[in-house]
This record gives C-alpha cells, structure tokens and sequence, in this order.
C-alpha cells in the first residue's frame, strides 16, 4: 500500500527516527500507525533513544519568494545545536526547503517526501534530530505583492502579503514593514482589531477591570477606565495600530500609500 508523507511525519514526530526508518516502518505494519511504532520501538530503539529525546531548540529561518514578488515562503527548520544551525550544509538545506514549500499552495506548508528527504540527509550527516518547525505560503496573484526579511543570524524572519489597488508596492515598503515586525515589542497580534480573538480582548478587559478595583476604585469608575486600557492595548498589538518603529509619531495604517493595504503577515523567531 501507499504510504503518505503525513504518516510518515506523524510517526517520525513520536519517535524521533529519520524518514527513511519510518517508512519502513509503516510499511511493514500496512499502514497501521499502532503497529508501526511497535516495530520502530523494536527495530531502531536506539536510534530513537539517541534522537527523540533531544531537544531541537536551535535552528533557522529561510525565506524563498517568485521572480515578480507574487507569491513567497518562510520556513523554520529546527535543530539541537547553534553550532550545526550556523553549519553551511544546514544553511543550504533549510533554503532549499523554503524553496520547495514554495512550489505548494497558499497556507500552511505541506512536509512533501522531497522536504522530509532534504531534511533527512542533514540528519544523516549531522546525527542531530533535525525537525520542520513551522512554515507558511502566501500567494498574492499580484506582482511585488509578497516580500520577506530575514535577520542576518537566520533566527527570526518574515514574510508579508500585501494588496494594492494600482501599481505594486515599494521594495522599500516592503522591508520597512517586515522590520518593523520584526523589531516591535509587544509582537503584532493580528493586522486589524478583529484578528485579534474574542477570547484574548475577553481575558485583557477582565484583567484590566481587576487591575483598577485593586488600586482602588469603585466599579464603575473601574468600567470607565477599561475603556482607555483596552484601547491602548490595541494600539500596542494590533499591527495598523502600532507607532511605527521608523516614526513612532506614525501609526503602521499611516505609512501605507493610498490603495494598499496589508492582508497578512508571519513572523517566526528561534528561541
């Protein structure tokens, strides 16, 4: 029977082995995900010992975007050790990973075989539990749409979708904005008031409220006063909102020329 890459990471994330010995695996257990991880337990135990209990705390960042800046990916590729993360082999392996997620589909990348083989070869050769971490596509259907930054330790990249009503974005747009994401504290919860959950406005009111009773004040007083917490909470996570790194006198919304607009953004950071 076929057996899918998704079964293949599934197994190769509870016990650590390399894609090749979870294949096996699965193979020799029809498919049977149960079955699979018996036999991986008793085949390649030590490997698993060796591998799956070590922590991939370190890694790196790559970004890959089309020639006319439509379509691009970021990727996190996850290691145990700074030193291999820095290593040119593993430099060169999570660029070409990021290349490939982009060749798939807008969202969430898909770990292809051809991925999962790409990352097993530096395991092979590193004996680290190499791992993909994370990683998304963004197709915009407009040229100059789609740009990334990538800070030069490989540690923290992003990558953001932006719309236009005429003619495409600056370059230079582009990186002001994905630096500032990179750079802002507090992180940009979402592009718009509304992608931030109703259950974390929730939880801020609430802790907002509790905050002024225990100063003092009376309830009502307390209500009043959530009103101008909360908005300045806004304006610190949500990213049109937030003062503008370049010029904090400026909000995000008001650095973006007329007819564009920014439709999503990703950032991930290592550690």
């Amino acid at each position: 029977m076929a057996i899918s890459a998704k079964d293949v990471k599934a197994l190769r994330d509870a016990t650590g082995l390399g894609m090749t010995d979870c294949k096996k695996a699965l193979e020799e257990a029809g498919g049977d995900m149960d079955k699979a991880a018996d036999i991986a337990r008793a085949k390649f135990g030590a490997k698993m010992a060796t591998r799956s209990d070590r922590e991939s705390a370190e890694g790196r960042v790559a970004i890959a975007t089309n020639g006319d800046g439509s379509k691009g990916a970021i990727v996190q590729i996850n290691t145990e050790t700074d030193f291999t993360a820095k290593n040119d082999a593993f430099v060169e392996m999570a660029q070409k990973v990021a290349d490939l997620a982009l060749q798939g589909s807008a969202g969430d990348v898909t770990v292809t075989d051809e991925i999962e083989a790409t990352m097993e070869a530096v395991r092979l050769t590193t004996g680290e539990n190499v791992q993909f971490g994370a990683g998304v596509v963004y197709d915009s259907g407009k040229p100059g749409c789609v740009g990334g930054y990538n800070h030069f330790t490989g540690k923290i990249g992003v990558l953001i979708q932006l719309d236009t009503e005429s003619e495409a974005p600056s370059d230079e747009l582009i990186k002001d904005l994905c630096m500032h994401v990179s750079a802002i504290v507090p992180e940009a919860l979402g592009v718009n008031e509304e992608d931030i959950s109703a259950e974390t406005v929730e939880k801020e009111k609430a802790h907002a409220k509790q905050e002024a009773i225990d100063s003092g004040k009376p309830e009502e007083i307390a209500e009043k006063m959530v009103i101008g917490k909360m908005r300045k909470y806004l304006d610190s996570v949500v990213l049109l909102r937030q003062p503008f790194i370049k010029d904090d006198k400026q909000q995000v919304q008001d650095v973006l020329p007329k007819g564009v607009t920014i439709k999503a953004f990703k950032k991930i950071a290592i550690g």
